[in-house]
């Protein structure tokens, strides 16, 4: 027996297709299907739940412990522990999160590192292996000079100040030269002569690079043509006049290699280093062009990069 349309047990068209009709259900439909075309076309954005994962492994927390046993000389408390693991989990969460906003581009400071980062993998690649003893020696003779001692002095000096005295400091220099000649330098007459200095009377076994921090260079290069154990002067400094008395010179030199050869294999080890760097940049740099705008008027010239540079 069929039903009529109007019995409750069976389909009502005109409901039905009122359902059809409704707009929600519509877009339900069509943006479920669109849904599963995008999902079959993009299976992996989909499925977010391990590109959103953190995962620390056992050996990321034997790490961790480590570095802090190896800080404060103990191994960490759980809750320690605890807390690395949460700063870990913290840092990669703002790194992650700072790459999708875009924030490591054109930053000065992430290039100015990753550039660093770039530098000491490049030089960790560079094994050096112990130069033959052969081979040490011969570098060191063709380097010779970079190992030369500076020559050394001790002195005494009497001051005599420009704002004291004004332009007749070097006069009264010149004029207490005469009490002092003959007398050794720790004559009882030196301390009665001068005018008060803001640092040492005495400097014992100074570099000319020391000295010249007082005094200027041209006071440090005139003491080595000075001769030892007699007052002299005046010698003028950045300061001022100076009456000098001289206690030793030691004339620089270049040692024998025996003397410093630990020094010479660590520079020949620098210098080995710094070579294979700089391959290591060069075999980088060479697979890039380096594009520069045509040159302004306005603009300074650059030496040397029209050889190295292709501009457009």
């Amino acid at each position: 027996m069929s039903m009529s349309p109007s019995s409750p047990g069976g389909p009502q068209p005109s409901r039905l297709r009122r359902w059809l009709s409704e707009p929600l259900l519509q877009f339900l439909v069509i943006g479920g299907a669109l849904f599963a075309i995008y999902g079959a076309l993009n299976p992996q954005t989909v499925t977010t739940s391990q590109a959103n994962q953190i995962r620390l492994t056992r050996d990321d927390l034997r790490q961790m412990a480590m570095v802090w046993a190896a800080k404060w000389q103990r191994p960490p408390t759980p809750e320690e522990l605890h807390s690395l693991i949460e700063n870990k989990i913290r840092e990669e969460i703002l790194y992650r999160e700072s790459l999708a906003l875009g924030l490591d581009q054109n930053d000065t400071i992430v290039r100015r590192r990753l550039a660093q980062k770039m530098e000491f993998l490049a030089e960790d690649t560079s094994a050096i292996r112990d130069p033959a003893a052969e081979q040490l020696k011969a570098w060191f003779e063709e380097n010779r000079a970079s190992f030369a001692l500076p020559g050394r002095v001790s002195f005494r000096h009497v001051y005599f100040s420009p704002d004291q005295r004004g332009l007749g400091a070097r006069d009264a220099a010149a004029e207490a030269l005469g009490q002092l000649v003959g007398k050794p330098a720790g004559s009882p007459a030196v301390a009665n002569i001068g005018d008060r200095f803001m640092f040492q009377d005495y400097y014992a076994d100074r570099v000319p690079e020391q000295v010249a921090s007082v005094f200027g260079t041209a006071f440090a290069q005139s003491l080595s043509g000075l001769k030892p154990g007699v007052w002299l002067g005046p010698v003028e400094s950045g300061l001022g006049w100076h009456l000098v008395f001289i206690d030793s010179i030691t004339p620089g030199r270049v040692p024998i290699f025996d003397e410093i050869e630990p020094e010479v294999k660590a520079e020949w080890i620098n210098a080995q280093r710094a070579e294979a760097k700089r391959k290591v940049f060069a075999a980088m740099r060479a697979r890039y062009e380096v594009v520069l705008p045509p040159p302004d008027d306005k603009d300074a010239p650059v030496a040397g990069t029209e050889s190295t540079v292709k501009t457009r």
